[in-house]
């Protein structure tokens, strides 16, 4: 199969690991994104590389940083790469002009702020490129709607970036709960995930200007709940609450934590289930830059998953004591050659440039992955209706948001409203 060439849309931590003028301070100081498009085309699989931010200026201290962090660490990692917009410029609709030196088949890789996704993306889908968005993929179940519409008349692979579902704990107890045989219908779920206080510095462009730590991180749980319960169960209704104190103290007008309880209803026989996902960017430094868990009950059974602890744990005289997790990012080079390539980190990236080089070969079409093996836009809409409904709520007081479908057994969303209390 040829090769694709890819543009990242995006310069911060997930793509490059630059933040503030240095590596970040987090598990991922030599970025995701860019390495997996460097090795990818070491690789064979990926030829063109681009990247795309808003100031050109930072450019010249994000190929320093690459350097360091990643061309003098692997072997025979070529890190060219074209740069939009120029280093002199700062233009936020770079994205327009880098993606018009892009053709149809090539691949768009968007890791920016939310509420740029839905602009970049579709001006990417128009191109004719395949198209994966971080989570959430967009803010408005509208949103979600035109751009599926646009991926369609296209005929071009969109999907989020979830890699949570190539975890392997998490594929497993994906399987173990829509078995009705063993765990019966779903009852209760409730999940964790939660960043340290610094990364409100890493995204205060954005922290409470455009989005939300629910946007952000529960955004991952939701999907996995959405992905486990398809065709099984759907949210008819969400309320949110949230907690305040240390982002207003920095001048941020964002809440600190985000809880949206979440009803959901089993399919066959309209029975209820209750799910509450939990996300704060206010925990202290701990052991892990992200503590991550859940507990799932059926009426048969129950599964819980800690993700932030593996069993392995690392203490050096630098950095002190951590509880590591190699899954989900192998950055210690084997014999001087990056070897994360299992990693479900960078398998989330390879599983989405393997699809779009089949579809450009012509052995599959993009709806052929919208059976669950890719997290595509055409089967994530109740995850957008979720994160959405818990904004809504959260600005009218805490109201509980009905999630609207088509007849009883309909597993789109067609929208959203208040619920009435009459």
């Amino acid at each position: 199969m040829k090769k694709v060439n890819v543009l990242m849309m995006g310069t911060g931590e997930y793509t490059t690991g630059y933040v503030g003028g240095a590596a970040a301070d987090s598990d991922k100081g030599a970025g995701v994104v860019a390495l997996t498009m460097f090795d990818l085309r070491r690789r064979d699989k990926v030829d063109r590389l681009g990247m795309c931010g808003v100031n050109g200026k930072k450019f010249p201290g994000i190929r320093t940083h690459m350097q360091k962090n990643i061309g003098d660490v692997y072997g025979d990692m070529d890190l060219t790469c074209e740069t939009f917009p120029n280093d002199d410029q700062v233009d936020p609709k770079a994205y327009v002009a880098a993606s018009e030196t892009f053709q149809a088949g090539d691949v768009a890789v968007i890791f920016t702020p939310d509420d740029t996704h839905f602009d970049i993306a579709l001006q990417c889908i128009n191109r004719g490129m395949h198209v994966m968005v971080t989570k959430p993929i967009v803010q408005t179940l509208e949103h979600h709607h035109k751009l599926a519409a646009a991926a369609k008349a296209k005929n071009v692979l969109v999907a989020v970036e979830v890699h949570k579902r190539l975890d392997p704990f998490y594929a497993d107890a994906r399987d173990r709960a829509r078995d009705s045989t063993k765990l019966g219908n779903f009852q209760y779920m409730y999940a964790y995930m939660s960043q340290p206080k610094h990364q409100l510095e890493t995204f205060k462009a954005w922290a409470g200007k455009s989005s939300d730590i629910s946007y952000y991180l529960n955004s991952h749980h939701v999907d996995w709940s959405e992905w486990t319960l398809a065709g099984i169960a759907r949210p008819v209704r969400v309320t949110a609450t949230g907690s305040t104190g240390v982002a207003h103290a920095k001048g941020m007008p964002t809440e600190d934590s985000i809880t949206l309880t979440v009803q959901w209803q089993n399919l066959n026989d309209k029975t209820l289930g209750c799910a509450v996902y939990t996300s704060s960017w206010v925990a202290p430094k701990s052991d892990v830059h992200s503590q991550q868990r859940f507990f799932y009950m059926g009426t048969g059974g129950e599964i819980t998953v800690d993700q932030a602890h593996r069993g392995c744990t690392v203490a050096t005289d630098a950095t002190g004591f951590g509880s590591v997790n190699p899954l989900f990012m192998k950055y210690t080079p084997t014999n001087g050659m990056f070897s994360g390539q299992g990693s479900y980190g960078v398998r989330s990236f390879e599983k989405f440039i393997d699809a779009c080089r089949e579809v450009n070969d012509g052995q599959k079409s993009p709806s052929d992955f919208d059976d669950g093996s890719l997290a595509t836009v055409h089967t994530t809409m109740q995850g957008t209706a979720i994160l959405e409904a818990g904004r809504m709520s959260l600005d009218n007081d805490g109201i509980p948001v009905d999630i609207l479908y088509d007849g009883d057994d309909g597993h789109e969303p067609t929208g959203m409203q208040k619920h009435s209390f009459a």
